[in-house]
């Protein structure tokens, strides 16, 4: 199983790096694994300037799941230049669901992930 939390940890620093990327300097994420799943709720702030780049993260986070090539390309999840599409696409291809909640400057995203 350490396999799959590995996949969880690649999850969490591609955020990471895509919300320093436009300003965010408040930053959390919590990990919780039950049974069969890994719960990732990533929360962070990021300049006003740059929310048009969270319609992309909404866009791939929430809108794909690639069971097939996830276990291929899990490893170059943070491996790329910071909010590049193909990462956060590959981020919402190991994901089985997705919520994001804009309020007050602050992003919050949750993630769930079998494991």
């Amino acid at each position: 199983m350490l396999h799959e939390e590995k996949k969880i940890t690649k999850i969490i620093e591609e955020l990471t790096i895509f919300f320093f990327s436009i300003g965010g300097n408040d930053i959390t994420s919590r990990i919780q694994c039950k049974e069969r799943s890994g719960m990732i709720t990533f929360r962070s702030n990021f300049k006003p300037e740059y929310e048009y780049k969270l319609d992309y993260v909404e866009k791939h986070l929430l809108n794909y799941r690639g069971v097939e090539v996830e276990d291929i390309y899990w490893e170059l999840a943070g491996s790329g230049d910071p909010g590049e599409t193909s990462q956060l696409l590959l981020i919402g291809m190991m994901v089985d669901n997705a919520e994001m909640i804009r309020e007050d400057g602050y992003v919050t995203i949750k993630l769930e992930k079998s494991i």
